[in-house]
């Protein structure tokens, strides 16, 4: 039993062993697949040098107007290259130097020139530049674009020779390499190259043209020179003279202002001394006169000076005097405008509250006002929307509510007429033959506007039963004022017959 139990143990511990090993294995085969896919990402992350275009062609995606780009420039950077979609080239940005040796380029002068120059082009890092040399510089050799590059060189180079003169191309050095410049960049540009520099070595025609151009250049120089020369000799010769001539001027001119000086001292000299000996003479009659002034004007002002003391002993005592006077008058003076400032103060501060109260009380009335009208207005708006939303239904409504008074109001205009007595003279020329006296009466009586006529006037209308009764009233009452009438003219009638 025992031993079976062990056998059994070995068997069990031996299947967990198995399976720690296969789980072993198995996470060491994910182990080592990771890596290998990491591996196989981190070797198709491609990084671009700086003296190189990364060039990603394949499946790049599209441009902005949705077409299929045909290939995806990097440069100074990095990208990731899909496995299978996509691959990839490096373009080189050195810089190519292209000798142009053009011979027989005809100008405008139909003069042919030689011109040999260098020119050192590269692969342009602009965008869309980069992009045409992805699509038209890729997988080729260095040498092979250097030929392209030349044939468009001196194409571009024999079209602006053509457009220019041999004396331009010469003596304006600066205008021809701005347009063989010009023209060569953009025809570059096309291809993805752009221009970095431009070397003309030297200009020469077959004809000698240049040469004599420069001979004659050079004859006008030195003739221009000789005359340049000239002229500053003939200009010192002339300022030399003129040196002389100024030099004897000034010398004479100063020797003449010396003569003048010396006499115009001396006479100066002369009128000082007048001048001294008259102010002595003066000087001593005003100090002899001075002497005499100055003893009376001593005792004058002995005489001054106790006038003055008495005069200033007189002024203190009437300015003692004064202020005794002055100052209690001064002081009453302050005091009733303090009072009259008080006073003041008093009555301003009543009528400010007097004025506070009726505008409190103002306040107060508008503010009734105003609730009286909000509730009229609230009464109004509730009264409308009673009758339906209709705001002359609603003015009938008040009508309706009023017409009582408004009859009465028409009632008490005739009820307190008195008539003590009525004497008629009839003469029974009335319409129909009834009486003057009974449309007198007729008339007073429909002087009252009927209630149906008041209800029209207010916009509305009675209902039918009661226009059915009024109208049997305004027919009892024309059959009884027709009665009366025939009374009245009774009356009179047997009155006639008496008289």
């Amino acid at each position: 039993m025992c031993q079976r139990c062990g056998t059994d143990k070995i068997i069990y511990d031996s299947a967990e062993m198995r399976r720690s090993m296969a789980i072993l294995v198995g996470i060491c085969i994910i182990v080592l697949l990771l890596f290998a896919a990491l591996a196989a990402i981190f070797s198709r992350y491609r990084k671009c040098p700086s003296d190189k275009v990364l060039v990603i062609y394949g499946k790049v995606g599209t441009d902005k107007n949705g077409q299929q780009r045909s290939a995806k420039c990097v440069h100074g950077g990095a990208a990731f290259i899909v496995p299978v979609i996509q691959a990839y080239q490096y373009m080189d940005l050195t810089p190519i130097s292209i000798n142009v040796d053009l011979r027989n380029a005809l100008s405008k002068q139909n003069i042919r020139v030689d011109v040999p120059s260098r020119f050192t082009v590269g692969i342009s890092t602009e965008p869309a530049v980069m992009q045409n040399a992805a699509e038209r510089l890729l997988g080729l050799k260095m040498s092979e674009i250097q030929e392209l590059a030349k044939d468009i060189i001196l194409g571009q180079l024999r079209l602006v020779i053509a457009t220019m003169e041999i004396e331009e191309i010469n003596a304006d050095r600066d205008k021809f390499l701005l347009s063989v410049s010009n023209n060569v960049e953009i025809e570059l540009k096309k291809i993805g190259l752009r221009l970095i520099n431009v070397n003309v070595t030297d200009i020469n025609d077959e004809s000698g043209y240049i040469d004599a151009l420069g001979k004659e250049a050079a004859a006008k120089a030195i003739n221009d020179a000789k005359k340049s020369v000239a002229e500053k000799d003939k200009d010192g010769e002339i300022g030399q003279a003129n040196a002389h001539r100024e030099q004897r001027i000034q010398v004479a001119a100063a020797d003449a202002a010396a003569i003048q000086g010396e006499n115009a001292a001396r006479i100066e000299i002369a009128q000082s001394d007048a001048n001294r000996r008259e102010k002595e003479a003066e000087a001593l009659k005003v100090a002899t006169a001075a002497e005499a002034v100055q003893a009376a004007k001593a005792k004058e002002e002995a005489y001054i000076a106790q006038k003055e003391a008495e005069q200033t002993r007189a002024d203190l005592e009437r300015a003692t005097q004064q202020a005794d006077i002055i100052v209690k008058a001064q002081i009453q003076k302050e005091q009733a405008e303090i009072e009259a400032e008080a006073a003041a103060e008093v009555v301003r501060r009543k009528a400010k509250g007097d004025a506070d109260a009726i505008y409190a009380k103002m306040e107060a009335q508008a503010r009734g006002a105003q609730e009286i009208l909000s509730k009229q207005a609230q009464g109004m708006r509730d009264l409308v929307a009673a009758a339906g939303g209709d705001p002359d239904s609603a003015v009938k409504l008040i009508v309706a509510d009023k017409i009582q008074e408004l009859m009465q109001i028409q009632v008490d205009a005739i009820k307190n007429i008195k008539i003590d007595k009525v004497t008629v003279w009839d003469s029974m020329n009335g319409k129909d033959g009834t009486p003057t006296t009974a449309n007198f009466l007729s008339g007073m009586m429909k002087s009252i506007p009927p209630m149906n006529e008041m209800f029209k006037q207010a916009g509305m209308e009675l209902p039918s039963y009661l226009g059915k009764e009024l109208n049997e009233v305004d027919s009892v009452v024309k059959e009884t004022m027709a009665e009366k009438a025939g009374e009245m003219k009774k009356t009179a009638a047997d009155e006639a017959e008496d008289k």
